[in-house]
């Protein structure tokens, strides 16, 4: 249950907040366990990253009651924030299993020391030579651009690292779940009503067709949507500019990323999808290859955060857009197709990103926390 506390943002609270979330996250509860069937060896297991944008998550949750066959998964919501209306929103999940889980080195919950922003800590703009002179803590430390770290960047990617080790190898609900397929959503997504039904067919397609697909991508970064590809994939060599939206992966696949971890933690990249690249670039043998559905099940529908300057944060004109396109398509029957069609397979000379780090990620405490945080589980 939601505890209760006063002025959560203020410093008073901080410590509070931190003890009440180490207990949650040790008790592990499951709401609406005993009303829905225990889960498969191969359930689908959906995970959303939630910060505190309650009207966006207000959507989400609403386009994910709506999916069919939704009661036999369960959803895990990792915070980076504690707040009691959120808690509420999620807690009151009626149509499948819940589970909340919370990153335990958030900023909140460590406002004035590492993780979170040390007043010790060097400016973001000041020079090394200016940082060595006044021994700000990390002084030594800029990224490749001659910049500090900055907290809020740091931690989504520290918190999108922990959530997986967390889920995969260290939950008593999914620890054991040797097939599972998990599909990592954020709170500024909607999805469509027949997604479980798309992931399940491609899941069943790339062991026919496709045995070295490792990840299977629902969502797309394209504008406009045309259903008329409702039931087509396209085989491509991951990459982290077009298939990181709705992305879902196995356990097999984990503990291949897992064991590159160094190269995920150490390199200064504060995008954790760029990290993956790299990942993958550099130390996967087996490399990631993305069956993609070409009408995508997965919309983003943020106008702010922390990749958008929008000043209009009213998601309402994007939600309407992609309420449309959902509707346009149930009318048409493009949902729910019988099978799916493989229609492009392109080979890793056709489809490469350029890999230029974005830095960010430089600071060796943020880089020794990502590799503590590392679960060396061995299923």
């Amino acid at each position: 249950m939601t505890q209760h506390l006063q002025n959560t943002d203020s410093k008073n609270d901080s410590k509070m907040i931190q003890k009440l979330i180490e207990r949650i996250n040790d008790e592990q509860i499951i709401f609406n366990d005993l009303k829905y069937e225990a889960l498969q060896n191969d359930s689908i297991v959906i995970v959303v990253q939630v910060h505190k944008r309650i009207t966006y998550l207000r959507h989400l949750i609403q386009s994910l009651s709506q999916a069919k066959d939704i009661s036999k998964t369960l959803i895990i919501f990792s915070h980076d924030f504690y707040d009691e209306e959120i808690n509420k929103l999620v807690q009151n999940i009626d149509f499948c299993k819940v589970m909340q889980i919370f990153y335990p080195y958030s900023i909140q919950t460590h406002p004035h020391q590492f993780p979170g922003t040390d007043p010790q800590d060097c400016d973001r703009d000041i020079s090394k030579s200016d940082a060595i002179k006044i021994k700000c803590k990390n002084a030594h430390f800029p990224d490749l651009y001659g910049h500090y770290r900055e907290a809020k960047y740091t931690q989504m990617k520290n918190h999108w690292w922990w959530k997986l080790n967390r889920i995969f190898d260290e939950l008593n609900v999914t620890r054991s779940l040797s097939d599972m397929q998990l599909l990592l959503l954020e709170e500024d997504y909607m999805i469509a009503p027949d997604f479980l039904h798309i992931l399940s067919q491609m899941q069943s397609l790339s062991k026919r067709k496709c045995s070295y697909c490792n990840i299977l991508s629902l969502g797309t970064y394209i504008e406009s949507t045309n259903y008329d590809s409702y039931n087509k994939v396209e085989i491509s060599p991951w990459l982290t500019s077009k298939h990181n939206m709705g992305m879902s992966l196995n356990r097999t696949t984990w503990n291949d990323i897992k064991s590159c971890a160094k190269y995920f933690c150490s390199y200064d990249e504060y995008n954790y999808d760029w990290s993956l690249q790299n990942v993958n670039y550099n130390c996967l043998t087996n490399k990631l290859f993305a069956m993609i559905i070409k009408s995508p099940r997965v919309f983003h529908i943020g106008e702010c955060g922390m990749h958008h300057n929008s000043e209009n944060c009213d998601p309402s004109q994007a939600i309407n857009r992609i309420q449309f396109v959902i509707e346009n398509a149930m009318l048409s029957k493009k949902f729910y197709p019988k099978r799916l069609k493989v229609t492009k397979m392109y080979d890793e000379y056709e489809s490469k990103d350029n890999l230029k780090p974005n830095g960010g990620f430089a600071d060796l405490r943020d880089q020794v926390l990502c590799l503590n945080m590392t679960t060396f589980y061995t299923f």
